[in-house]
């Protein structure tokens, strides 16, 4: 089954992404691809020098520029199956705050997130790649955040 999977790499992190889906291309070219704008280019590059493959691949703007913002809008309407981000822990991110909404948006609608090499080869290689998987998105008790009562409201 073709699931989405985010692409998303701060800049000294990059290599190690893009050295991940060269080693990863047979299986990542099954799948549609989204990523943010630079990482997007990037990734897009690693597919063509390999035999020219064509990948179903969506660009969308640099992750300072909206582009971590779009993906989220994407997470939260279920068009994400599966989240590859890494993203830099030792250096600070000008647009920090969309980062932690990203990882944030991530976690609470239950889209498996790799945020290091190590659990992206596990989720790359996870019989559930290729397979059925019911996402069960919002938990049901974040989903009663929606009918909480309102101090002052009736």
């Amino acid at each position: 089954m073709k699931k989405t999977i985010a692409l998303i790499a701060h800049d000294n992190r990059k290599s190690e992404l893009l050295d991940w889906v060269a080693t990863n291309s047979k299986s990542l070219i099954k799948h549609k691809l989204v990523c943010t704008g630079t990482t997007g280019r990037l990734v897009e590059k690693v597919f063509e020098n390999n035999n020219g493959e064509f990948v179903d691949l969506v660009k969308f703007k640099s992750g300072p520029l909206g582009g971590d913002q779009q993906l989220g809008a994407m997470v939260c309407s279920g068009e994400v199956d599966i989240m590859i981000f890494l993203w830099d822990p030792i250096s600070v991110q000008p647009h920090d705050v969309d980062v932690k909404a990203l990882l944030r948006i991530g976690v609470l609608y239950n889209v498996p997130i790799a945020c290091n090499r190590a659990t992206a080869d596990f989720m790359i290689s996870s019989p559930l790649l290729d397979g059925d998987y019911n996402c069960f998105g919002l938990d049901e008790d974040i989903s009663k955040y929606l009918d909480r009562d309102l101090p002052g409201i009736k």
